[in-house]
């Protein structure tokens, strides 16, 4: 979900919306300042930039618990991650929200989580709870990392646009596609296991020397990648990017929409469907987590149907549980993947490492 990110949320911040950095905590310590009763107390949510959530939402959850939240954005995915194994047993907040498949290992094997199975979590499939046995963390939300195009760059030029890895190394893509570096991007890092995935631990070297040979572009983040090299995006149309091809999300076409000035009927981006890899965002209780109390009654929340039905218009992301309905807006513009690659959580603790240098070495030099 970078993730984050969903990353996608990061899209709503380039187009000028505002993300939620904490929710009530002031006006509820005024209103229990003139009521006579003691203010609630505070739990404190780290996450990765992307992090959003509507304050109706937030304020529901104080209703029902007592607790304020407080949200600590701690920069990208990875970032974020790395700030927590470093303050491991002293930690910013009481739940960590945004550690991903592509990084979940590096957080186990530090750990910086403590065991929670979380209520409710009987409602989301099994396929998602990847430390079912120990329930370190638990899962919130998916989604899949894919190639978006500019639809009407492919109109103009009457050109299809493509559909699959095989295609994106096609001379009639050629200096088409930007992608991140899988060392500072979460996409950047689902691409580069959505190419393993699809062409082994030895072939995707060889795909890689092909997307090179077809001059594919390197940057270092999703928002550069998005906003300034993509021709498709509302960023990308302000700074000229000149690239119609580019590595980010399939939920990303809904946020064009929602967010365009004036908003189109028709997403002007699409998503290439057999270029995806299926990202999974977990939430934990932090080991030396102040608030542990507070911690787990918010993790329950973040599975909640208030919650995960809140997700998709605020980080643009799919809710795991089973109840939960997704909007108009998400299903209408939005794209299902049926066959995301994928990738066992022990296969990329192993790889992960040695897989980023062997592409340094392959891409960058």
């Amino acid at each position: 979900m970078s993730i984050k990110k969903a990353a996608a949320a990061a899209l709503v911040a380039a187009l000028g919306v505002t993300t939620l950095a904490a929710c009530g905590t002031d006006d509820a310590r005024e209103a229990a300042g003139k009521s006579g009763t003691p203010a609630p107390k505070t739990v404190t949510l780290v996450s990765h930039d992307s992090f959003n959530a509507s304050k109706e939402v937030l304020a529901e959850f104080t209703k029902q618990t007592g607790f304020t939240v407080k949200v600590l954005k701690s920069g990208d995915a990875g970032e974020a991650v790395n700030k927590e194994i470093l303050t491991k047993g002293s930690p910013q907040g009481d739940v960590f929200f945004g550690v991903d498949n592509t990084l979940l290992s590096r957080a186990l094997d530090n750990g910086i989580f403590v065991p929670y199975a979380a209520k409710g979590l009987d409602r989301v499939p099994e396929a998602y709870q990847l430390d079912k046995e120990q329930h370190r963390v638990t899962p919130i939300d998916s989604g899949d990392i894919c190639v978006n195009y500019d639809k009407k760059y492919f109109a103009d030029k009457k050109l299809a646009p493509p559909v699959t890895f095989d295609d994106l190394a096609k001379p009639a893509y050629r200096n088409l596609l930007v992608v991140e570096n899988p060392e500072r991007s979460s996409p950047g890092l689902g691409f580069l296991l959505g190419t393993a995935a699809k062409y082994g631990d030895e072939g995707w070297q060889d795909y890689w020397k092909k997307l090179k040979a077809n001059g594919v572009k390197t940057v270092d983040s999703w928002e550069l990648a998005y906003n300034q090299e993509f021709s498709g995006s509302a960023g990308g149309k302000q700074a000229k990017g000149d690239r119609p091809l580019v590595v980010s999300y399939a939920s990303s076409p809904p946020v064009e929409v929602l967010y365009g000035e004036p908003q189109p009927k028709v997403a002007p981006t699409g998503v290439s469907t057999g270029t995806c890899f299926r990202q999974t965002e977990f939430a934990g209780l932090l080991n030396g987590a102040k608030n542990p109390e507070g911690g787990k009654a918010l993790i329950d929340f973040l599975i909640s149907k208030k919650f995960q039905e809140d997700m998709p218009l605020q980080m643009f992301v799919n809710p795991v549980a089973k109840d939960a309905a997704l909007p108009e807006l998400f299903t209408q513009h939005g794209v299902v993947v049926d066959k995301p690659e994928t990738m066992a959580p022990e296969k990329i603790a192993e790889k992960r490492d040695p897989w980023i240098q062997q592409w340094s070495s392959l891409v960058l030099k």
